[in-house]
């Protein structure tokens, strides 16, 4: 699949840094929950969220402090390493989203939603953006939705993403020029896209029900407490 540009394009150091930088903006209370807000909105409480290229756990963590099951990938074990550190809690996991598979790792269950955020798209190994945004849609339910935030201006051109998108079954529903959803337009310079995987033909899981990832199975139903 390739190499990553989170590894080609940075230097030796660029881990620790990047973990030192938002351990330093978290200890001066700068607010770092946006992407969490956002999707936290976007879902029923106590919903099943998977944090792609998670990083260091910063919305994960946002996440499962407001009460979500997260569990979070990325490919870079220094990441994982201080995410595991900093955030008891949500499961964390060292993959590469290209060939992601939960199901592999004991967690067969699907998610509610993906989180991409942190110019992720912008990281993986030129080539495997349709990849990585398929295999993070084989692993929502029906109905689910991905929401993928990344510069525009960091070498991955938007149409580009677009054609990944729909190559691997989303569908793009809405795009705003930031995570607090201001509109987006031709001067925007990072874009979030918010991706639906399509209902099953027959018929979309009930609010809340679980479909196993593995058996295809329905789950036990929870209560919305809305």
């Amino acid at each position: 699949m390739g190499t990553p540009r989170w590894f080609t394009d940075t230097g030796p150091e660029h881990s620790q840094w990047y973990i030192a930088r938002f351990r330093k903006m978290t200890a001066e209370g700068v607010d770092l929950a946006g992407e969490a807000r956002l999707i936290d909105a976007m879902v029923l409480p106590r919903s099943r969220i998977l944090d792609a290229g998670c990083g260091p756990g910063r919305v994960g963590a946002a996440l499962a402090a407001r009460g979500h099951v997260v569990v979070g990938v990325d490919v870079d074990p220094e990441l994982i390493a201080a995410a595991q550190a900093d955030h008891p809690g949500p499961v964390w996991f060292v993959a590469d989203l290209a060939t992601l598979d939960l199901p592999g790792a004991g967690h067969p269950e699907l998610f509610d939603a993906a989180v991409v955020a942190g110019n992720v798209m912008t990281f993986l190994a030129p080539g495997t953006e349709t990849a990585a945004l398929a295999r993070i849609g084989a692993h929502l339910r029906p109905d689910g939705v991905a929401v993928v935030g990344f510069g525009t201006d960091r070498g991955y051109a938007l149409g580009d993403f677009d054609d990944a998108a729909s190559s691997a079954g989303l569908v793009l529903e809405h795009r705003f020029a930031t995570w607090d959803l201001r509109p987006f337009g031709p001067d925007a310079t990072f874009a979030v896209s918010v991706l639906r995987k399509p209902a099953e033909d027959s018929g979309t899981p009930a609010t809340g029900q679980r479909t196993d990832l593995k058996t295809g199975s329905k789950l036990a139903k929870r209560s919305p407490s809305l």
